[in-house]
């Protein structure tokens, strides 16, 4: 019988993407050894080198290259056809691998993908939480959760959720210490840093950002050794209202500076090159932006 021709077009793409054996295997679900297999027989069967393997990496081939541009083409025709006739939810099938990190994906963005999977008994989830800026890529993951400004990179971005900004701070810090009444007034203070030490605030009458460098007794990028430390008095923090919310309704800590909040900041579902997702991981991205589309500006 002969080898249908697309036979190890899906291995040889991922490895491309990946530049990794094991990372393609991990990302399809299946051995090592059943992607090296895939991709040897194709070759094989074209009679030239698409993969270029060393010690370290995996690259493409010139010729590689161009065959792997018109099978993507060829696969993103043949997945939008599949789509259109057995419809996105049907007989979906995959490991989902998901990074994210933070109160808002855990309390809002878990159960929706929960939901996600229960609708398809085919899909299974792994959900790594940490802080961690994880390569997507190199580490097999599907898609990550990331928030606030992106840096420049060839993944593609997606945004989920837009976040108010509160500035909050515990009433015996205010009384120690004095309240601010502009942000500008929060370099005299003990500010509560996470990853990023410059706070971005809009002036109510110019709607201007005014940036403001903090620092303080505390950098972490933990939210609840954040949340800790702003309950016990250590400083002021500048976090999504969300983060912030059981502290505030429990009247641990009061807000601040109101009317100066940053709007602006959202919560962004990354991933790699969108003509090589496969089904299950599209499937799951779209029901994530659908069903959190009343959370975006």
């Amino acid at each position: 019988m002969a080898v249908p021709d697309w036979e190890g077009l899906e291995e040889f793409s991922m490895v491309a993407q990946t530049e990794s054996f094991t990372a393609a295997a991990q990302r399809l679900n299946v051995s090592t050894s059943h992607v090296s297999r895939q991709v040897q027989a194709l070759e094989d069967r074209l009679g030239v080198k698409l993969l270029a393997r060393t010690t370290r990496k995996v690259r493409l081939t010139d010729l590689g290259a161009e065959y792997l541009a018109r099978a993507n083409e060829l696969m993103a025709t043949l997945d939008a056809l599949n789509q259109s006739i057995a419809g996105d939810f049907a007989d979906l099938k995959g490991v989902l691998r998901v990074s994210a990190a933070g109160p808002f994906a855990e309390t809002v963005v878990l159960p929706k993908l929960l939901e996600f999977v229960s609708q398809n008994d085919g899909v299974t989830l792994e959900a790594d939480f940490n802080n961690r800026n994880v390569d997507l890529i190199a580490e097999g993951y599907d898609f990550a959760l990331r928030y606030g400004q992106l840096a420049s990179s060839s993944l593609v971005a997606r945004k989920l959720a837009t976040h108010q900004l509160a500035c909050v701070a515990s009433e015996d810090y205010l009384e120690r210490y004095g309240e601010p009444s502009h942000p500008s007034d929060l370099r005299h203070h003990s500010c509560l840093v996470s990853n990023n030490d410059t706070w971005i605030f809009c002036d109510p009458s110019s709607k201007k950002n005014i940036r403001v460098r903090v620092k303080g007794r505390l950098r972490t990028n933990s939210i609840p050794v954040m949340l800790d430390a702003a309950d016990k008095g250590f400083g002021i923090a500048y976090s999504p209202i969300e983060n912030l919310k059981l502290l505030l309704d429990a009247g641990r800590v009061r807000r601040i500076l109101m009317g100066f909040e940053d709007h602006s900041r959202s919560h962004w579902i990354v991933y790699p090159d969108r003509r090589l997702l496969p089904r299950h991981v599209r499937a799951a991205i779209n029901y994530l932006l659908e069903s959190m589309a009343e959370n975006r500006l």
